[in-house]
Order: C-alpha cells, then sequence, then structure tokens
C-alpha cells in the first residue's frame, strides 16, 4: 500500500500563534497586517480574516465578539495594529489579564514599513483619548 505524501505534512515547525488586533477603520490592511506578522515568523489570527466585517451581517454581531474573545485567549501574544478603537481596547483590556505579551505597531506607513512603538506613541480615536493610561 502507497503511503500517501503531500508538503503540507512536513510543515509543522512550531510557532508562536498571535491575534492582530486593527480597527475597522484599517480592515482594508488586514492582508499586509498578516504579512507583516507571518514576516516575523509568527502565525497571525486576523478577525477581518477569519469571520470578514461580522460575518457579513449574517448572524448577530454578538457571536461574532465572542468568538474573537475566544480566540483571543488562546493565542500566544496580541499585536495591535494602528489607531486604538473601542473595540481594540475591549480586546487589549482582555488580553492585558491572561498576563502574556502585548506589542504594538504603527502602521501609518503601509505598506513600505511597520513600525513597532511603545503605549506613550499609542494613537487613540479622540473619544478614547481619556483612556491612554488603562493599556
Amino acid at each position: 500500500m502507497n503511503e500517501f505524501n503531500h508538503v503540507a505534512k512536513n510543515l509543522q515547525e512550531k510557532k508562536k500563534i498571535v491575534f492582530t488586533a486593527l480597527s475597522c477603520k484599517n480592515f482594508h490592511q488586514r492582508m499586509l497586517i498578516c504579512k507583516h506578522a507571518f514576516e516575523q515568523g509568527v502565525i497571525p489570527l486576523n478577525p477581518f480574516n477569519l469571520f470578514g466585517y461580522y460575518l457579513y451581517e449574517l448572524v448577530d454581531r454578538n457571536l461574532i465578539r465572542n468568538a474573537n474573545n475566544n480566540i483571543l485567549k488562546k493565542c500566544d501574544e496580541l499585536w495591535v495594529y494602528g489607531e486604538i478603537s473601542d473595540g481594540v481596547l475591549a480586546e487589549i483590556h482582555m488580553f492585558k489579564k491572561t498576563g502574556k505579551p502585548i506589542k504594538f505597531f504603527d502602521i501609518s506607513n503601509l505598506p513600505k514599513e511597520v513600525k513597532e512603538i511603545s503605549k506613550e506613541e499609542l494613537l487613540f480615536e479622540k473619544k478614547l483619548e481619556k483612556y491612554k493610561n488603562t493599556i
């Protein structure tokens, strides 16, 4: 009997799984964000790639939010790209409780450059600036 063989069977290198958080304003950049994460040697789980934009309204949005939250907690790290929106802020607060690493990235020069930044350099949506000290 012949054993089935495929190149995918040999690609089993263990890598960190990273939740890539981004504002819906940056939805159109999701593939470039995933590209950046792959280039850093991690596996990106991007909520907009997993379920589209709220599964294109086929189900209640809270079902998708719950799914994202479950996936988020299983990831090794949280990488935040771009301006902090209310949804991203909620993800940061939830992930902080895990004690796992959180990184922040400036994507204002995509596709040319993604730059890791400090908490002090973060940009927030105007209505959320009052929460800067909660991160």
